[in-house]
């Protein structure tokens, strides 16, 4: 019996780790910072197919990235100056496109003095990109998913 009990603790947490981390092994949003009970709306997510990232209910990240999303649909004002500058993608993470396809937005980390890691990355085909490492890895992300 308790041998049970230590496989499948065991199993869970490497079910955990598996939802939390990009393609390359590095977490892509922040462990646990994830909301319970989120919806995914959409099946057909921009960005998904072509890139082959993870994808993340917007209400599974960061609540500070919600907020960021919701300045960019309204055009603004943001907290930042950087703040819709080009992405230049150099990491090549993303799909290759041309330069001034991609913008980025901080996502504000609570208890930073600085930008941060945090990031939104838009597209001009209504994709939407995170990164929670500075480019290091990176999650599409459905922003019509809803906490439920």
């Amino acid at each position: 019996m308790r041998v049970a009990l230590v496989a499948l603790a065991v199993l869970a947490g490497l079910v955990a780790v598996g939802l939390v981390t990009g393609r390359s092994g590095t977490p892509a949003a922040d462990p646990g910072s994830a909301s319970t009970g989120c919806v995914v709306v959409s099946s057909q997510v921009p960005g998904a197919s072509a890139s082959k990232l993870p994808v993340q209910p917007l209400c599974a990240l960061p609540p500070e990235a919600a907020t960021v999303y919701s300045q960019i649909r309204s055009g603004g004002p943001y907290r930042y100056d950087r703040d819709g500058v080009v992405f230049a993608n150099a990491e090549r993470l993303l799909p290759a496109e041309p330069r001034g396809y991609y913008h980025e937005f901080t996502v504000p980390t609570p208890g930073e003095t600085d930008r941060g890691a945090r990031r939104l990355v838009t597209g001009a085909g209504q994709e939407l990109y995170y990164t929670g490492d500075h480019y290091g890895s990176f999650v599409v992300v459905d922003g019509a998913a809803t906490g439920g």
